[in-house]
């Protein structure tokens, strides 16, 4: 049982299961209906969301990487809270290991914080045995892209374009897809160079946007590896 950790005026931990518990009493919530959960209780100190983040219960976990997002995200959030909400990320990384605990957070926790920082934490994460680390190093660098910055999700996509694991390969495809939309060229010179070993998996979303002609010359070239 989740025990609260922090003075009563504040949103708990506890707080968040008492009502996921009302939503859950004859029916499955909807997603959106979690996400909403989790913006009311967007003051939680870190600590809780902690607390949250390492409950089994996965919609809890859910509650606790979109409370970091939508953290993050605010207008107001001051240094020490973004760095308090990447340190709980990186550090409690074992915990944050499905693919929607990963894209629910990773760009505006991970990718917001190193925004202005030093990016070497993020070739770290792609270095990773875990896969999950890995699909992070990618999806956080969405923030970048957002901006018009692609030099790291290029490299990165680098690094992994040969990886074995598919939940890296999907994210590795598409937000080299999602890069190429800002710069096509650089989209069709990442292909050249990996094609025709370039997983199946990151090719089918990579091409996603491009003329058919295209997608169908990439596809062929894939049968030839």
């Amino acid at each position: 049982m989740l025990e609260p950790m922090h003075d009563s005026d504040a949103p708990s931990a506890v707080d968040f299961t008492a009502a996921l518990e009302q939503l859950t009493t004859h029916r499955a919530p909807a997603m959106r209906e979690v996400f909403a959960l989790a913006k009311t209780l967007i003051d939680m100190p870190v600590a809780e969301v902690g607390l949250l983040l390492a409950s089994e219960e996965h919609l809890h976990r859910v509650g606790a990487v979109s409370i970091m997002d939508f953290r993050a995200r605010r207008r107001r959030v001051t240094d020490e809270e973004r760095e308090a909400l990447y340190e709980l990320y990186v550090d409690e990384h074992d915990l944050i290991n499905t693919w929607d605990l990963v894209d629910r957070a990773a760009p505006h926790v991970v990718g917001g914080y190193l925004q202005d920082r030093d990016r070497g934490p993020l070739y770290e994460l792609s270095r990773s045995s875990d896969p999950w680390r890995r699909r992070t190093s990618v999806v956080a660098t969405w923030y970048f892209i957002r901006s018009g910055e692609l030099d790291d999700t290029f490299a990165l996509a680098d690094l992994l374009a040969h990886d074995p694991e598919e939940v890296v390969q999907a994210a590795v495809g598409g937000f080299v897809r999602e890069a190429g939309k800002r710069d096509p060229q650089r989209l069709r010179s990442y292909l050249d160079r990996h094609m025709p070993g370039l997983p199946r998996t990151i090719l089918r979303h990579a091409i996603r946007q491009l003329p058919q002609s295209e997608r169908q010359r990439y596809r062929n070239l894939t049968s030839l590896a």
